[in-house]
Order: structure tokens, then sequence, then C-alpha cells
């Protein structure tokens, strides 16, 4: 199985000392052309394509301007991300064997690199999927990545998609249906009694099914129905084959917040 998730928008900071064991992301010539064209680009053109303040513009034209290939102040993929999904993540928390299990089995789609293994060297950015890119040979990242993302993944292994919708398309619109399962996460409304979509509780409980299915080395769709992590519950009724559904009634997700440190 291969276990979908996307990047962020916050990042650790580059770091001081080389990282071991890092791997070279697959679409590195591809996020290299993509970077070529970020740094022509001015702190307004930012301001305007990415939807941020002038204050952070500035900050994001310093970091592509910082952005590097070399390994020696990069960080691993999977440790380089803050967030909700990473919250639930908790990637800190793996052993050395999670680690190499999931470097064969998880893979991080991003708007820059297209997509990463967790143990990919990557230097911190700002680029999200659904950017347009004025100027450039194509007008979007979708456009641009086409079916390189998904051509990248092994052709018969089941796909779990955990990413938001903007990202898990450049998968999904390129691979047959069938081999796709999406799990949805609801949390019982304390108003209605109604399970209801939680957008935070959902994205914790994205990362938290992902880092169950590696700690626990998940291979069949068969054991998703098992997931009982934070509080949540497989609900048949609500549940098909490609979209199983977990409801909690008390969301158990608090307090896991992955922080900058």
């Amino acid at each position: 199985m291969i276990v979908l998730i996307h990047t962020s928008k916050t990042m650790r900071p580059a770091v001081l000392k080389p990282a071991r064991g890092l791997s070279t992301p697959q679409l590195l010539t591809q996020a290299q052309q993509l970077h070529q064209y970020l740094t022509t680009l001015s702190a307004q053109q930012i301001e305007t394509i990415m939807h941020v303040s002038a204050s952070l513009a500035g900050t994001t034209k310093q970091l592509l301007a910082d952005w590097t290939t070399q390994p020696a102040t990069q960080r691993a993929a999977i440790d380089s991300f803050l967030g909700d999904i990473y919250s639930g993540l908790q990637a800190a928390e793996w052993t050395g064997d999670d680690r190499r299990y999931a470097q064969k089995h998880l893979r991080i789609l991003s708007g820059l690199y297209g997509i990463l293994r967790p143990q990919d060297g990557i230097s911190p950015y700002r680029f999200e999927m659904g950017y347009k890119t004025p100027g450039f040979a194509t007008p979007t990242p979708y456009v641009f990545w086409g079916e390189t993302i998904a051509r990248t993944l092994p052709d018969n292994e089941t796909i779990i998609d955990l990413s938001a919708v903007e990202y898990g398309k450049t998968v999904t619109k390129y691979v047959d249906p069938a081999r796709v399962i999406t799990p949805r996460f609801l949390t019982i409304s304390p108003k209605t009694g109604e399970p209801t979509f939680v957008v935070v509780h959902a994205k914790i409980a994205r990362g938290a099914f992902a880092s169950w299915m590696i700690r626990r080395r998940i291979d069949d769709s068969a054991q998703l129905s098992d997931f009982t992590d934070i509080g949540y519950q497989y609900d048949e009724t609500l549940s098909t084959a490609q979209a199983p559904v977990f409801v909690c009634r008390v969301f158990g997700g608090l307090g896991l917040s992955v922080r900058l440190t």
C-alpha cells in the first residue's frame, strides 16, 4: 500500500549541521525548474500569487533565495513540516524500523517537489499546489506536473489518500479509481448528536491514521477498519469500500500539536 499525505505551509528552518541518511527527491530536476521561476518573482508578485501579507511575501522571497539542493543544510521531509496532519503523524515518536517502512510506503505531495519520500532531503520553501504560475511555461502547478507525480508510484498497489483534494488529484486523476481508498473522519456534534466534518479534527486524524498504518505495517485494506486511535471508530453504516468512515464522539487528538522546536 501507498499512503498519501501532503505538505504544510509551515516548516522548520534549515539545519545547522548535515543530517544523515537523506535520500534525493525523485523529481528534483523539475523542482529546480519551478524554483528557478519562483526566484524571478518580486515580493509584490509573491504577495499577489500566494495571497499573503507584504511581510510574509518578503520572508517567502528570502526562503526562495536561500533554497538549496545541497544536503548540508537540509532536513528529512518527514521532519520538516509542521501543522495539523504532522501533529497527528507524530513522526518524532517513530522507531528506526518505522522510518524505513515509511520510506517505502509513505509519500508526501508537494507543490515544489511534486512528491517526497520521508527521508528525502529538502530545504524550507513556500509554494502550494493551488497557486497560479503567471509567466511560467505552464499556468499552474497542475499543468506542470501533469501525470509525472502519479508515474512515480507503483502500478499495482492500493493508494490510501489522506491528502487534501487539491493535492490528491495530482495522483487520483491519473490512476484507476478502484485503486484509491479515501478515509473520512467525522466528529459527533454535541449540539445535534450527528456526525459532522470538523476540519482540524479531520486533519489531525489523517496524520494519526497514516502513522497507525506505518507503525502497524498495515498492508491489507481489510485491516483499515481496525483503526481506533484518538477516539475514532469505524462506522460501517456510513462507509463504502472506497470511502471508509471513522467517527469520534470525543476527539482524542488534543495536545498533539507539533510546534517549532
